[in-house]
């Protein structure tokens, strides 16, 4: 995961490391966009608001390892039959090269209920990291696509993490992993990586619904198809990583309120039919 790409790194790479830091700073250190959200006719009885209109990505903005922000190479970001699919072309993608992808929502969030159904289908394509078979996520007080490195793998953020079965062993979804983060779990600060969650496998192309309740800095839920799976709080950067200590040093609060969410590409093809949200109090 931590390999550079031998290719693409000249004058595009350069710029946009010697603008990073100013990048930072109009992005609000990297964290805190609050832009415009869906149109109020679009919030339904119940305060949800459809955040993918099944037509387009309009409101969601791409950034893939080695290109820039914005950039959408062989349209991996799609919406196919009414469904944001994440599609890996053979001619774009011979092979996998650790290019992992995130499409961010347009705006970012601090307290709030986000909910998706998603599935896997296919193959994963060719190069991707054997861990990354049926594996995506949804990245949660991310920060944003602009103060990224154009060779930054993932945003510091908090990933709920959506894993398929692989029709043989147990594989549970909605776990938590913590790229330039760390969070507390059972009164303590919780170190490793990556911790799984308490859910059932799902095996196939069958559709589950994610839902993640975000609570500021307070606390965090997983769920699976209504039930509670993961539960941890205090979501804070990690002063070991390297994004988290440019964030840091661009004048970011180690404890984390609000952020971006963005959607994963790890490599392997999936599909979302509904991506939504409702704000809490």
């Amino acid at each position: 995961m931590n390999s550079i790409h031998p290719q693409g790194r000249s004058n595009s790479s350069l710029q946009n490391r010697r603008n990073f830091i100013g990048q930072l700073i109009i992005a609000g250190a990297g964290f805190s966009i609050i832009g415009c959200g869906r149109k109020s006719d679009d919030v339904s009885a119940n305060g949800w608001i459809p955040l993918f209109n099944g037509r387009n990505l309009d409101g969601w903005i791409p950034k893939i390892r080695y290109s820039e922000v914005g950039e959408n190479p062989g349209d991996t970001f799609r919406v196919v039959d009414g469904l944001l699919s994440v599609v890996y072309e053979p001619q774009e993608y011979p092979i996998f090269e650790e290019r992992f992808g995130h499409l961010f929502f347009e705006r970012s969030f601090s307290r709030y209920r986000i909910r998706a159904e998603y599935r896997f289908v296919g193959d994963q394509v060719k190069g991707g990291p054997g861990w990354a078979i049926r594996n995506s996520g949804f990245m949660l007080h991310g920060q944003t696509p602009e103060s990224m490195t154009v060779d930054q793998d993932f945003p510091a953020s908090i990933e709920a993490q959506i894993l398929g079965g692989n029709g043989t062993d147990a594989r549970t979804t909605m776990n938590l992993c913590t790229p330039g983060t760390n969070v507390v779990m059972n009164g303590e600060l919780f170190l490793p990586h990556c911790t799984s969650s308490s859910s059932e496998t799902y095996h196939g192309d069958q559709w589950v619904t994610a839902e993640a309740e975000v609570y500021g800095n307070e606390t965090i839920r997983h769920f699976v198809n209504g039930n509670e799976v993961l539960f941890y709080e205090k979501p804070q950067l990690d002063e070991r990583d390297e994004s988290a200590q440019r964030l840091l040093a661009a004048g970011h609060p180690k404890m984390i309120s609000e952020g971006t969410i963005s959607l994963q590409s790890e490599s392997h093809p999936v599909q979302f039919r509904k991506v939504e949200l409702k704000e809490l109090g």
